[in-house]
């Protein structure tokens, strides 16, 4: 699975993360959906992955990560951007895109 990060991404990625160790996780979220299938993509700030997790190949120096049993949701190669007025993200793939409005939760707690 790749990820391609723009500069504006990668910038609010770091911002959110700050200077505590963190990575990022991207979940197929759910809950409140009313079904399995039915689900939107959210990003996790993490300390460290799962041991379900799979490392996501990415152009970044943050790691990404996915749950393996959510890859299914996914395209092999999507690209992540950043908005410039909020942290909210979209992301995209060559064919699809996933949401222009994807949430960031800081789960290190």
């Amino acid at each position: 699975m790749k990820l391609q990060l723009t500069p504006l991404a990668e910038r609010r990625l770091k911002e959110k993360i700050g200077t505590a160790a963190g990575g990022v996780r991207l979940v197929y979220d759910t809950d409140g959906c009313g079904c399995a299938v039915n689900g939107v993509p959210a990003l996790q700030i993490i300390h460290k992955a799962s041991e379900d997790d799979i490392a996501m190949e990415t152009d970044s120096p943050i790691p990404f990560y996915m749950n393996s049993r959510q890859a299914v949701f996914f395209e092999e190669q999507m690209r992540l951007e950043g908005n410039e007025n909020t942290y909210s993200f979209q992301l995209d793939s060559s064919s699809q895109n996933y949401g222009t409005n994807i949430r960031i939760v800081d789960n290190r707690d």
